[in-house]
């Protein structure tokens, strides 16, 4: 019980202090503030990359060229002898046959100058097209060795694969979240940094007061608790105008794009429960910062 009242004493008087001193405690609550909207801004970047990294993982497909005299019961051993690899996608989403008569329609449609070459084709043979099957792995990593498996099976004419294309922009991709995670680190140790300046600008105010604290028998501990406080809500402060331009901003950006940009090509990733897991992050690193910076001046600053 004892405890708890001690808690709550420290816990009143550092409140009474960050409003007492707010010009000072402003600072901090601004360096925070700032702090925190960087890491919102790269934090939601970095999720939608990767996102958006996965989605084109989940699309990148192989593309099996078969001979151009194939006869259907061989082709549809290879799509036996396809499914028997290791790392393919399961059920029609791994392996999908399209067939040269579906493929002469679709150029057809795209294009009135291929309906009409393609109008001469009367029979399946006559079509000067081959069919293919379009083969998904489960992870991007074991596209080379299954392509390298699909083109030693026999009746497969040649393999396409758009995997040097994807690994560059993985690469690409890779060094946005890479950044985004470097500018992060940074501003959360330049904030610390700053908000110990501030809280040893704040103890020096205030000597007088805490000389009077010693000379009255206080302990070092209930000396510097109450600054700890005082980090701990100054980062509480810090945090509110962030974590309400997540919520709000980007659902509201969500919405306005549809849950996606440049058209299809770019999916958003849905706020859901991923912006509220983000807002206890970001009162998590402002509380954090808060106390580690005050902590830092007092351990460092405060001679007692």
């Amino acid at each position: 019980m004892k405890l708890f009242r001690i808690i709550a004493r420290n816990i009143r008087d550092s409140i009474k202090s960050v409003f007492r001193n707010f010009s000072l405690s402003l600072a901090s609550i601004s360096c925070i503030t700032i702090t925190l909207l960087v890491v919102s801004i790269s934090m939601l970047l970095t999720e939608n990359v990767n996102n958006y990294t996965k989605e084109i993982e989940q699309s990148l497909t192989i593309v099996v060229f078969l001979d151009m005299d194939i006869t259907e019961e061989r082709r549809d051993e290879i799509e036996s002898e396809i499914r028997k690899l290791d790392h393919i996608q399961e059920g029609t989403d791994g392996i999908f046959l399209k067939k040269k008569e579906d493929i002469k329609d679709e150029y057809m449609e795209s294009s009135e100058a291929y309906a009409k070459i393609m109008k001469e084709w009367e029979t399946r043979e006559d079509i000067s097209l081959r069919d293919v099957y379009q083969v998904k792995v489960t992870n991007i990593e074991y596209i080379e060795p299954t392509e390298e498996a699909l083109a030693k099976i026999d009746g497969v004419y040649s393999i396409k694969g758009s995997e040097e294309v994807v690994n560059k922009l993985m690469s690409v991709f890779d060094v946005v979240r890479k950044g985004s995670y470097a500018i992060v680190i940074a501003l959360i140790i330049v904030t610390a940094f700053l908000i110990t300046n501030t809280i040893k600008i704040t103890i020096f105010s205030r000597k007088r007061e805490i000389d009077i604290m010693r000379l009255v028998g206080a302990s070092n501990m209930n000396i510097k608790v109450p600054f700890i406080f005082e980090g701990l809500f100054i980062g509480i402060l810090g945090s509110i105008i962030p974590i309400c331009a997540t919520i709000y901003g980007y659902t509201a950006l969500y919405d306005y794009f549809g849950g996606e940009l440049f058209g299809k090509l770019v999916p958003l990733v849905k706020p859901a429960s991923f912006i509220y897991e983000l807002s206890l992050l970001l009162l998590g690193i402002g509380i954090l910062v808060g106390m580690i910076g005050s902590w830092l001046a007092v351990r460092k600053h405060l001679k007692i």
